[in-house]
């Protein structure tokens, strides 16, 4: 589960922040550095998208949807059941199936990646490539292929699929070593929509049954 939810926070922060340092990759580098300086304009974005999980040896499917809003380091993202909120701080979890909340200071929890965090994953742990260009339903979509470096790393290889004509990211696809294919695709990418003052504050009277864990 905390692997599936990195990899989400993965896919959905890097939209809203990339700037890599592709050496030996001009053409990806350049290609990113478009899609940060677009998406860097907004003043935020709401993001629907779907999550797949292929495993054919393992004889292994599963599908869900989520969704995500951003705004500057702020994200309120709701997955799999759960609800993940950042305001710079905190990251609150909030799973009302077990009516529990989980509060954490934002720099003990391996998953309240900032966008400006997120970009020491690509960083330091990848190697850039130009990969394929296709066509998907109309729409041109530039791949780029990120390899880790460390040879002992559970993923094999990481494709961010571009939209060339919007520079927004269409899709990330991961594909591990055992053999398990992960895909995270958008399917809807608003900008600067009116968001309520109080979207990234945490109410803490809306939870009054639930077990509040502060992690104090």
């Amino acid at each position: 589960m905390d692997k599936m939810r990195k990899l989400v926070l993965v896919f959905v922060l890097s939209v809203f922040a990339f700037n890599v340092n592709a050496q030996n990759a001009e053409k990806a580098k350049k290609l990113l550095d478009e899609v940060s300086a677009k998406v860097n304009s907004y003043e935020n974005i709401q993001i629907e998208f779907k999550y797949e999980l292929n495993n054919k040896e393992a004889n292994t499917k599963q599908e869900s949807k989520g969704n995500v809003t951003l705004e500057g380091d702020k994200y309120l993202l709701n997955f799999l059941g759960f609800t993940k909120m950042y305001d710079t701080k905190k990251v609150y979890t909030i799973v009302p199936a077990n009516e529990e909340v989980t509060i954490t200071d934002a720099d003990e929890d391996e998953t309240s990646l900032s966008p400006s965090q997120m970009l020491t994953f690509y960083k330091n742990g990848y190697s850039y490539a130009w990969d394929i260009l296709q066509n998907v339903r109309g729409r041109k979509i530039q791949y780029v292929k990120l390899t880790p470096i460390d040879s002992e790393s559970d993923i094999k290889s990481v494709l961010l699929g571009i939209d060339i004509k919007t520079k927004h990211i269409y899709n990330l696809i991961e594909t591990g070593k055992n053999g398990t294919n992960t895909t995270l695709t958008v399917n809807s990418f608003k900008t600067n929509q009116p968001l309520s003052k109080s979207l990234f504050i945490f109410d803490e009277s809306k939870y009054e049954d639930y077990y509040i864990d502060k992690n104090d």
